[in-house]
């Protein structure tokens, strides 16, 4: 066995590539921890509008278990009065209707008033939801709000609603019993991805408090 200081180095291509890999590794992991650490808590206070984001919809217009669990986090929001409003965030998907008029129908089933659910159906993805949302917010005159989705979703969600010029808070909708811990596991990991390849989110802070 040849001694390890007779070894050939690896080449400088080499190298580099290795501590590419090593630095992206560890930016990932890094990354996910926050996430999920993020994701744990509840950081709700009083808001001006909850915003709901929108998940799956099965055949036949029957809302997935996220969908549900969002909408139901949200409905006891309302309840413990933090707003008196929603907007429930989601375009239409693989079935129709729309995400949003799923969750108007769950949210008004558990008691919240129609005339309290405000509909955003054109996004498709985190960032939609905050751009078209912001735009009902403001036409609303609201600036803080709480947004409720599953855990894992909270802090790029935020980050998205903050480049909209929004106050934000962040409420996880339960995800035990719904959701695996290998599942759990891999969307998290999904998550930092996301943030990585849109590294401005990582930079988005909370915009200056009104003072008027």
């Amino acid at each position: 066995m040849r001694p390890l200081a007779l070894l050939p180095r690896p080449g400088r291509a080499r190298r580099a590539v290795l501590l590419c890999a090593g630095v992206l590794t560890g930016g990932v992991f890094g990354l996910a921890w926050w996430v999920d650490r993020f994701g744990r808590r509840e950081r709700v206070t009083e808001a001006d509008a909850l915003v709901v984001l929108g998940a799956r919809v099965l055949p036949g217009g029957v809302p997935s278990g996220a969908l549900v669990a969002r909408v139901e986090q949200a409905v006891a929001l309302y309840h413990r009065g933090v707003a008196p409003w929603l907007v429930l965030s989601g375009g239409v998907g693989a079935h129709p209707p729309s995400e949003a008029r799923v969750m108007r129908e769950l949210a008004v089933a558990a008691g919240v008033p129609a005339s309290a659910c405000v509909l955003e159906e054109d996004s498709h993805s985190t960032q939609a939801n905050a751009r078209f949302s912001a735009r009902v917010l403001r036409e609303r005159g609201a600036r803080r709000v709480v947004v409720v989705s599953d855990p894992y979703h909270l802090l790029r969600a935020r980050q998205c609603f903050r480049r909209e010029g929004l106050e934000v808070a962040t409420s996880p909708a339960p995800i035990a019993g719904r959701m695996r811990a290998g599942d759990r596991a891999y969307w998290t990991v999904r998550e930092a991805f996301a943030l990585l390849l849109h590294p401005r989110l990582l930079w988005a802070r909370a915009p200056a408090p009104d003072r008027r």
